[in-house]
């Protein structure tokens, strides 16, 4: 039995879904393609597959899936490859969940900057694999194409333009990426370093370089409002708190 899916049968458990979703899995090891078919279709949800890089971009690029399970090690194109260019290429943000054998930090980062929305370490469980997706497209799901909605929150990933409710975010343009990071990797906190390496994925700048910019991203984000929505995990980073 898969590995991935071993913990989903052996205790009988399962997982319903709002409605189903259509995830496309890009891994090149077949037992583990067998294994995840079996889960999301016990499940109620539809799977596609490939099992190297190339077909698997063309893929995603014809047929938009709600969730793209990306393995970092694949022939072909890497994992990396694969995700930068789907963002660079894709007419909507489809969110992408990064499976890899590597655990290191540094790895974890790679992927983000690449523009991946999760990150799960092989060997997992497979009720955590299917609760991420189902996490992921129930958030994109939420607003337009390349929209994300967060509460009264909403981001245009294209243009960058942002509200809270009806009131328009005049947002800089380095604050505005940072609150596009946490959007996107909303209900996650994201570390400093992780928030640093997505605003600045070439050249860090020196000192401190988030500081001034959260503080201005504060101002105009949580200004007036009840609930603030940004918010600090003290010792661990930042992240965005839905106020609905």
């Amino acid at each position: 039995m898969p590995y991935a899916c071993m913990a989903w049968h052996d205790r009988g458990m399962t997982m319903p879904a709002p409605e189903p979703i259509r995830v496309l899995v890009v891994e090149d090891e077949r037992g583990l393609r067998l294994g995840l078919a079996a889960l999301f279709e016990t499940a109620g949800h539809r799977a596609d597959f490939a099992a190297d890089g190339r077909n698997g971009l063309a893929l995603a690029l014809a047929d938009p899936p709600d969730v793209l399970v990306l393995d970092l090690g694949l022939p072909g194109l890497d994992g990396l490859t694969v995700c930068r260019e789907l963002r660079e290429r894709a007419d909507r943000r489809i969110p992408v969940l990064m499976l890899t054998a590597r655990d290191a930090l540094d790895d974890k980062l790679e992927g983000f900057a690449a523009g991946a929305d999760d990150y799960l370490v092989k060997p997992f469980a497979g009720p955590e694999l299917l609760a991420r997706c189902l996490a992921l497209a129930q958030r994109h799901r939420s607003g337009a194409p390349n929209e994300i909605a967060i509460g009264s929150l909403r981001v245009d990933r294209r243009t960058g333009d942002a509200r809270r409710g009806d009131r328009p975010l005049e947002l800089p343009r380095i604050p505005a990426r940072i609150l596009l990071a946490l959007a996107e990797a909303w209900p996650r906190t994201l570390t400093r370093s992780e928030l640093v390496d997505r605003v600045w994925p070439h050249e860090v700048p020196p000192s401190d370089p988030l500081r001034s910019h959260l503080y201005v991203l504060r101002q105009a984000l949580d200004r007036g409002a009840e609930r603030p929505m940004l918010v600090t995990v003290h010792g661990v980073g930042f992240k965005l708190v839905a106020d609905d």
